[in-house]
């Protein structure tokens, strides 16, 4: 798993690419949420659109993520899923639990829409 970081205004977008699985891939999405909440972000964008294969360790390690941002009053948002795992999160229930987006302006906007409220 690569992962590359970008602000755009107050959201920290994480591009990911490759395989999250079971040990080196869990672990660096774990400690790249665990970093920046722990500097303040907590507004996070997971732009997923290159991840080629996620096993249940990593879908296990975004639900840990989405605990750990939400329970420090912060946002999990998730982005370009691909077939594949658009397809297991839906099969694992787990689509109405992330917000999922398809266009990052519109992904991005939401933040300031869901804390302005």
């Amino acid at each position: 798993m690569k992962a590359t970081m970008r602000q755009v205004d107050s959201v920290t977008v994480f591009d990911i690419s490759g395989r999250i699985t079971l040990g080196e891939g869990c672990t660096q999405l774990r400690e790249l949420i665990r970093n920046h909440l722990a500097k303040g972000n907590k507004k996070l964008l997971l732009n997923l659109a290159d991840v080629t294969y996620i096993d249940s360790s990593g879908i296990g390690e975004l639900v840990s993520a989405y605990t750990a941002v939400s329970s420090q009053g912060g946002q999990l948002k998730l982005l370009n899923l691909t077939k594949k795992v658009h397809d297991l999160l839906q099969i694992t229930k787990l689509l109405t639990v992330f917000d999922v987006h398809d266009d990052e302006v519109k992904a991005i906007s939401s933040f300031d829409k869901a804390t302005s409220v």
